[in-house]
């Protein structure tokens, strides 16, 4: 995703949130996405810390692409600097960067998976015989 970041590194219209304080919450809609551009930020389902996420990486992305109300709170761990992403300016990037969506694939997909091993203990099979029946 560094490649796609450099495009964003003279955006105007970054906010900055104090360690502690909720960027967004769990339940919310949500309008835009984030880049991390300094600090980091914790995402936090229920009460547990499921990610913390540094510069360079983004946070409520799945605000556009489902438009459902967003699965999990962030909270800035540390101060943090954020670019906010709206709809129009994701379908540009996504439209003229296509490795952008390529990386906001990937990191959906990272963070499903980790959602998944939290939610069901990876099981282990001997055999294909053994995963069939």
């Amino acid at each position: 995703m560094a490649a796609e970041l450099h495009l964003f590194d003279n955006a105007l219209g970054t906010e900055t949130y104090a360690a502690g304080q909720v960027i967004f919450r769990q339940g919310e809609h949500g309008h835009v996405m984030y880049v991390v551009q300094d600090g980091e930020v914790d995402i936090v389902y229920l009460d547990t810390v499921l990610e913390t996420v540094g510069s360079g990486g983004i946070i409520g992305e799945m605000a556009l692409i489902d438009y459902s109300p967003r699965n999990a709170s962030a909270i800035a761990r540390t101060s943090v600097r954020l670019l906010p992403i709206n709809e129009k300016r994701f379908h540009y990037m996504v439209q003229e960067t296509p490795d952008f969506a390529l990386n906001v694939m990937r990191i959906m997909a990272q963070r499903l998976r980790r959602m998944d091993r939290l939610s069901y203990p990876l099981m282990h099979f001997s055999s294909s015989e053994d995963m069939l029946g």
